[in-house]
């Protein structure tokens, strides 16, 4: 204990305190600044800067831009980065299906496809399922953007790949129907779609397994299905079609009058429908009328000139 000895004797006790306190205020200082600094680094290099956990929030967010960008600046550093290239190619798909521009969607696809492709090669085994899931929808989306329909194979490869591994997608089985029907496998797209039906039912749904039953030659099974559609479906693709389908297995059983009302449900609504107008055609030829049925292909061809089925009536020299 420290004591100063005063001219009167007396002794008094050194303060401390005003020195502590000051040490003090500066442990203070200094840890608020080291603490606000360090948060400021987490923050601009985990939190907001190009790191897998900035990454994984984003996602979270579903800010698929985001994700695109910060996953793009991983790979630039380290190009084979699992992480990175599945999240590249996840939001790569999800940027293409949002876009509307077709060589934007075409882009973004086959770079979902190239990076998940990629990630695929050196995956966890618990990922396998997922990413060969995300690989047959990126490929069937590809299929249904591109004038050559060349991917529907691929579709069907991986979305099978990903059921084998165990993965599980309420979607799956109507992926599997439209590529099969794609690649003119008909009884395998309505096996593929009739699983689909135990999970949902849509008018689209519906009309997709009339089509292959009737594709099939399989004309009553098609009816079935058919009748099914909502008569309050609004999409007005599936109700023409619906009527065209019906129209022509009414024509191919000979009932004209009710084939007839098919074909003019549609020209009520589109009076422009060239399939209409053919079908119609096809009847009155069917009924040995064959100046009608020339004029109905004709005005098929006015509205669509290169209509195949007309052209092809008009040059059996059904003239």
């Amino acid at each position: 204990m420290n004591f100063n000895i005063l001219s009167g004797g007396t002794a008094k006790r050194k303060s401390h305190l005003l020195r502590n306190s000051l040490i003090l205020l500066c442990c203070v200082l200094f840890i608020s600044a080291a603490t606000f600094f360090i948060h400021r680094f987490i923050e601009t290099r985990v939190y907001q800067g190009n790191s897998l956990t900035h990454l994984a929030e984003e996602w979270k967010k579903f800010d698929y831009r985001s994700v695109y960008d910060i996953s793009a600046a991983i790979l630039k550093d380290t190009a084979f980065n699992n992480r990175a290239l599945t999240y590249h190619g996840y939001s790569a798909f999800y940027l293409a299906i949002a876009s509307v521009e077709p060589s934007e969607t075409q882009a973004l696809l086959d770079e979902a496809i190239i990076n998940l492709r990629l990630a695929l090669q050196n995956a966890k085994p618990s990922l396998v399922p997922q990413l060969e899931y995300m690989l047959g929808k990126a490929y069937f989306y590809k299929n249904s953007a591109s004038n050559y329909h060349y991917y529907a194979d691929l579709a069907v490869l991986y979305l099978n790949r990903a059921l084998k591994d165990g993965y599980e997608a309420d979607d799956i089985p109507e992926y599997l129907g439209l590529s099969y029907a794609s690649l003119g496998m008909t009884m395998e797209s309505i096996s593929a779609f009739t699983k689909a039906l135990l999970t949902r039912e849509s008018d689209l749904l519906l009309l997709s397994i009339a089509e292959q039953y009737y594709n099939a030659g399989q004309f009553a099974a098609a009816e079935q299905y058919l009748f099914r559609i909502s008569k309050e479906c609004r999409d007005e693709k599936i109700t023409v079609k619906s009527h065209l389908i019906l129209g022509k297995i009414y024509t191919e059983q000979k009932k004209f009058s009710e084939a007839e009302k098919e074909f003019e449900a549609i020209l009520e609504k589109n009076e422009n429908s060239a399939d209409a107008l053919y079908g119609l055609g096809v009847i009155y030829e069917n009924l040995g009328e064959l100046i009608k049925a020339r004029s109905y292909w004709r005005k098929a061809l006015k509205v669509q000139v290169n209509h195949p089925e007309s052209l092809k009536k008009l040059s059996e020299g059904k003239l």
